[in-house]
């Protein structure tokens, strides 16, 4: 599991163009971001994500509802790795979240010698999340951080609430797009970006609104859908990603999206 998470940070952050993103061609809408930024934020992320693993193995009985605060101190701790390697730039903070989670429910799965597939996986992390946005952003008094000031504003949770579904806009929408294009034989990277389109189409991108407030998420999410309605070629994509940096959008949420779909995307249906 490690090895598919970083060969998925990888192929996430490589593949060009990306609208509003890092990417092989720009920075997109960042300006302290760079692709061999992203480079050497994955590298010191590697070693972590078997922790993950390990940690879940590990804890393989212990009641669903515990992991979180068990895996947290690990967690924080890859996010300082992130952070030393980076000075200071958060490039990755929403990938170790959702991945670090991934990759405990694989150790968890392996642990009980259960089946391992994409459901199990996805419904695990969902039992390791529950309750969590009722507990960090329902029952948040003062907001602090971003996401519970978005929570609080637009009722947006962001990727608490993707992980306490199990993923479902990977799941309802990736991953489906994802088999179809395979079946079809559609050569890998144009597969990578259709289904950065699906998931800029469907997710609500907490990292697009606090850009640009939710008149961006929507001008996001209407703009991937005018594409994936037609044929859309790499200039689309181009003008895309020229428009969203004019507007300072930057869809980082379906990126994170789009690097679990890769690793999902080798397990079992």
């Amino acid at each position: 599991m490690a090895s598919l998470v970083v060969q998925a940070l990888v192929a996430e952050v490589q593949l060009t163009p990306k609208p509003g993103l890092v990417d092989g061609q720009n920075n997109g809408a960042h300006r302290d971001m760079d692709l061999p930024l992203f480079l050497r934020s994955i590298q010191a992320l590697t070693p972590w994500f078997s922790r993950f693993e390990s940690l879940g193995m590990r804890d393989c009985d212990v009641p669903a509802s515990d992991m979180l605060s068990r895996i947290r101190p690990t967690g924080m701790a890859c996010e300082q790795a992130m952070y030393a390697a980076t000075a200071g730039v958060n490039t990755h903070k929403g990938g170790i979240f959702s991945l670090g989670l991934l990759c405990c429910a694989l150790g968890r799965l392996r642990g009980r010698g259960a089946a391992v597939g994409r459901r199990a996986l996805c419904d695990e992390v969902a039992a390791m999340c529950a309750r969590l946005v009722e507990r960090e952003l329902q029952d948040c008094r003062e907001p602090s951080t971003v996401g519970e000031r978005l929570f609080v504003r637009y009722g947006l949770t962001g990727a608490r609430g993707e992980a306490a579904s199990g993923f479902r806009t990977v799941y309802d929408y990736a991953l489906p797009a994802w088999e179809q294009l395979t079946a079809a034989g559609v050569a890998p990277r144009r597969r990578l970006l259709h289904c950065l389109l699906v998931l800029m189409a469907h997710n609500p991108d907490t990292n697009v609104v606090s850009r640009g407030g939710i008149a961006g998420l929507q001008y996001v999410q209407t703009q991937a859908r005018q594409l994936l309605a037609r044929e859309w070629r790499d200039a689309d994509l181009v003008q895309l990603d020229n428009a969203c940096i004019a507007r300072n959008l930057s869809p980082g949420g379906s990126a994170d999206l789009l690097a679990i779909t890769c690793v999902l995307a080798n397990f079992p249906a």
